[in-house]
Parts: C-alpha cells; sequence; structure tokens
C-alpha cells in the first residue's frame, strides 16, 4: 500500500524566499525602498523589482501605498509583515542551532543588582535575538559576595581603581543622591539607605563620611535596587550610586550640601575557567560591547 502523507494534500505555492522577505522588513522599518538598499546592500532599483514579483507574482497583492516620500505597508502589507518577521526569526534559529550546535545550553551571570537595571536589558536583547536557544541564570548579589562563588560562569563586579582583577568593562563615579524632597538640614545625623555592608559604596560612603566627622546610621539596607530606589524616591534617606544609575527623580548631592567626594569604581568581567565554553565567551563579549554604549 502506498503511503500518501498529509504534505501532498496541501495545495502548491509559490515560495518566498527569505531575503525577499528580508528586503520586504527593511522597507518597512526604514519608510523606503532606498533606505531599505542600504540596509540590504542592494540598490534601489533592485529592491523595487524584488518588491514587483512579490506583488504581481508571488502574492498577487498589493503590499505598499505610497504617502509622499515615505512607503507604507497597505493592510495586506501589515499581515505579510507579521509572518515575515516570524518566518526570519525562525530561519534565523534553525542557523544557530544546526550550524553552531554548540550555541545550546545555559549560562550563570552574577551581578549586582544596580547593573542589572542599568546594563543587562540591552545586552541580553541583542544576545538572545541571536542566539535564542541559550538560557540565562541570573544571580544578584553585592560584588563581595559574587567574588567568592564558584559556580558562576561570568561575574560583573565593582572594584577599587588600580585592582586590575578581571577585564576592565568601564569606569563609573560614585554620587550622593537623594530625593528633590529631602532637606539636609534637618538631619543632625544623616540617613543612608545602601545595599549593604559589604558594598563597596556603603564602605566608600561611610569612610568619606567618617574622615569628614559627620554623623550618620545606616537606615535602610536591601539587595534590591528597587527597594533603595522607593525608600530614596520618598525623602527618607540619602543614597550612593553610580552617576549613570541616578533617575531623574532624584539629585546629586555635593561640596555645596556639605557631601565629600567619592571614588570611581571599575567595573570589571570575571571568566570562571573551569566553565569557559563557545557560550561563555560569546556571551562575555556581548557584555564587553554593551558596557561601552
Amino acid at each position: 500500500m502506498q503511503y500518501i502523507s498529509e504534505i501532498d494534500h496541501l495545495p502548491s505555492y509559490p515560495s518566498i524566499d527569505t531575503e525577499v522577505l528580508r528586503t520586504f522588513v527593511a522597507i518597512a522599518d526604514q519608510g523606503g525602498f532606498t533606505r531599505a538598499g542600504e540596509q540590504v546592500n542592494r540598490t534601489q532599483s533592485a529592491v523595487s523589482m524584488q518588491m514587483k514579483r512579490l506583488e504581481e507574482d508571488i502574492l498577487q497583492r498589493k503590499l505598499f501605498a505610497r504617502d509622499g516620500r515615505q512607503v507604507k505597508l497597505t493592510p495586506e502589507g501589515q499581515v505579510l509583515l507579521g509572518y515575515a518577521r516570524r518566518i526570519l526569526k525562525l530561519h534565523s534559529e534553525v542557523f544557530n542551532t544546526l550550524r553552531e550546535p554548540h550555541m545550546v545550553g545555559l549560562v550563570r551571570i552574577g551581578t549586582p543588582d544596580d547593573y542589572v537595571m542599568r546594563f543587562l536589558p540591552g545586552i541580553l536583547k541583542r544576545f538572545s535575538k541571536a542566539y535564542p536557544l541559550i538560557q540565562i541564570e541570573m544571580h544578584c548579589e553585592a560584588s563581595t559576595i559574587l567574588m567568592q562563588r564558584q559556580d558562576l560562569d561570568l561575574t560583573v563586579i565593582s572594584r577599587v581603581q588600580g585592582d586590575d582583577i578581571g577585564e576592565l568593562l568601564r569606569i563609573e563615579r560614585l554620587a550622593w543622591a537623594a530625593s528633590a524632597c529631602f532637606c539636609v538640614e534637618e538631619h543632625a545625623t544623616l540617613p543612608l539607605a545602601v545595599s549593604g555592608r559589604d558594598c563597596f559604596g556603603t564602605q566608600w560612603a561611610c569612610a568619606a563620611l567618617d574622615a569628614q566627622g559627620r554623623e550618620y546610621r545606616l537606615a535602610y539596607h536591601s539587595s534590591n535596587g528597587a527597594a533603595i530606589q522607593a525608600v530614596v524616591g520618598a525623602g527618607l534617606a540619602v543614597t550612593v550610586s553610580m552617576e549613570s544609575l541616578i533617575s531623574d527623580e532624584l539629585r546629586v548631592l555635593g561640596p555645596a550640601e556639605g557631601f565629600p567626594p567619592l571614588p570611581s569604581a571599575n567595573l570589571r568581567l570575571l571568566r570562571n575557567p573551569r566553565t569557559t565554553s563557545p557560550i561563555t565567551e560569546c556571551l562575555a563579549d556581548y557584555i564587553i560591547e554593551g558596557f561601552k554604549l
């Protein structure tokens, strides 16, 4: 008996090359044939020919409507755009899986909580797009604790300048910050909100205040950066943070308000030599690039 598969009963349709779909998505994103051509490295005429064949010969549907110099998608074009993005994503996953089978697995990253908010979202978004089958496990703790762990593949930590452990990612100046409603003069003993006694920022802040002879107390401490932000935002305490992490809702406090200068921190990347793999090395490259932005 001859076996007949379900595929044999499916109607036959013309195929759409992924390069044509890539050009189509570029036009939708760039709003024009010329800019799309620059993105996919094709001439404007070549892009036009591709889209003419897609509209007239393959789909037999109008996909574009011109609005002055801009090109907009028709309702049919909007439908195709959703499918095109999904097809290209699956196409990328197939090649990443079958051509690079080693790029499947788990990476354990250790980082202080505040770095996650500032740097990691963009890094992980780009990495996940390129390698969607790699699982990321995040561990957020203070640098001093992270340095003692042996189970992490990659670790981002803060160190004093001159400590050359690991690889330098960037240099960040620390600053005092408080809510606009926090009145420094009302507090004879300065309340601090910190990540913990083991945190480098806490140690540097206490040392600076001790050298100044200023009274203070560790009023709030949490390893959760969002919790510290909430306390400081409510006007309950002053905190120490990297300048790039201070939100618009807070104000920086300096010598004019009687606060001593703080040192800069080196943000460094540690690699676990016992777990080095193509996966960890690839993610390390993404982290290095992401901390430059």
